[in-house]
Formats: structure tokens, sequence, C-alpha cells
């Protein structure tokens, strides 16, 4: 089974047209309060959600060929570091955030600073659907699933986003490295246009782990938007190298 993660801000929708496009069974998982519910009491850091992963995993029958894209790459470098025997092989891209000394980009950064994050998120959700979508585009991504992805912004993913970010400073892998190579074979993408990437940092944590290096040309950050052709077609060919 293909399991895919989301990142932020995003739901599980990103994942539609690569689901579409390749031709295996797969199901994209909802991050807790990303378009859907935070369940009472249910947790936000880092820490939190690769719980909730590796739960939500064990839910599924394997064997389980994990794909993560930006936070859900980070939860993915997780699992396949800690948790490397619950899984078939692995997927993930800014493969950068693993990296020992990843510095967080500037939005990041406002979410981390208490009263900023706080700020910048009202100030956001204050706006339309059709007034944060240019956002979206501006980084790539099309006029509709730019719109799709900023009606799904709320106050509760809101708040999620800055629960997630806050737990990991300095960076993911001060709690979670050092890094070795993992037991499940990986794959690192690093789409060239990714302005939130860093290609020679994310072929260093490709080393790290063990894992395979590829660059998805012309593929910005939302790429699973933006290129989910050429992203099936590199992930098809990983899969089928395993068999």
């Amino acid at each position: 089974m293909i399991v895919f993660v989301h990142g932020v801000p995003e739901t599980a929708a990103i994942w539609d047209k690569v689901r579409a496009g390749i031709g295996r069974e797969s199901v994209a998982l909802s991050m807790p309060g990303f378009g859907c519910p935070l369940p009472d009491g249910a947790g936000t850091s880092k820490d939190d959600y690769a719980a909730w992963l590796l739960g939500a995993l064990d839910g599924i029958d394997g064997p389980i060929d994990l794909v993560g894209h930006d936070w859900g790459a980070g939860l993915t470098y997780r699992i396949a570091t800690a948790h490397g025997d619950r899984i078939h092989s692995w997927v993930a891209d800014i493969g950068n955030i693993a990296h020992p000394e990843y510095e967080w980009h500037d939005i990041g950064k406002i979410w981390q600073t208490p009263g900023d994050g706080e700020a910048f998120v009202e100030s956001q959700n204050a706006l339309t659907p059709a007034e944060r979508a240019p956002l979206f585009e501006a980084m790539g991504v099309p006029h509709d699933d730019a719109l799709a992805m900023a009606s799904a912004s709320d106050a509760t993913m809101g708040a999620c986003i800055l629960g997630l970010y806050r737990s990991a400073l300095p960076n993911p892998h001060a709690d979670w490295g050092p890094w070795t190579p993992t037991e499940a074979p990986g794959l690192v993408i690093h789409p060239t246009d990714d302005i939130f990437g860093d290609e020679a940092k994310a072929k260093q944590v490709a080393e790290a782990l063990g894992a395979r290096f590829e660059l998805l040309d012309g593929g910005g950050h939302f790429w699973p938007y933006q290129a989910p052709e050429k992203a099936g077609t590199i992930l098809e060919s990983f899969w089928s190298s395993l068999e």
C-alpha cells in the first residue's frame, strides 16, 4: 500500500493528481487539524505528529511504501530512521530539513516567534480564500489548486502549524538525529525549483540515510500540484526497482 502524507499549509488533497496517475493502491492521510478536526487533547508537536503517523501506519495492511512531502517528509524521515521495520520503503522531499545545519525559512521563523506567529495566522485567516490564493500561485501552484489550499486554511490549522514549528527548534535534526542508514530503502526527491530546498544539503542527507537521490526537474515546492506526471514517473521507477 502506498501511503502519502502531506505538509504545511496543506491537506491530503495535494496528493490527488499524483494518486490518479499511478497504477497502485494508495491512501492519503490527513494530519490531525489539517482540513479535519483536531481530536480533544491531541498535541501538535513534531513528536505528537510522528506518533500519530506511526499509529496510522499500524492500522494499514502492509507492506507500506511511505511518501512524504514538506512536513510529511519530516515525519517520513523520523519513521524511516526510528521505525524502519514498519515500512517497506520511503520517499521524501525537502531533504535539507533533515540536515544538521538546516535553518528555518523566514515564514517558519515568524511562526516560531510567540506573538508574531499568532498575528500572522490571524491576519491570513482574515483574508478571503481569493485574497490568499495568489501567495500560492506565486510559488507555481495552479489557480484552482491554490484556491483550494487557501480555502482549507482556518484557525485550527494555524494553531497546529504554530505548535509543529515551535517544537522543531533549532531544527528537526537536533532531536531526531544523528541519522544512520535506514533499514527500508529510501529515495530523496529534490524539486529543482523548490525555493525552500537546498540541493547540496538534501544530497548529503540522502547519503547519510543510505538513500537514493533524484532531481525532479522543473518542480517547485508544491510539486504534487505542479508536476504530478513527472513525480509519478519517478515514484513508479523507484517502486518497480524494489520488486
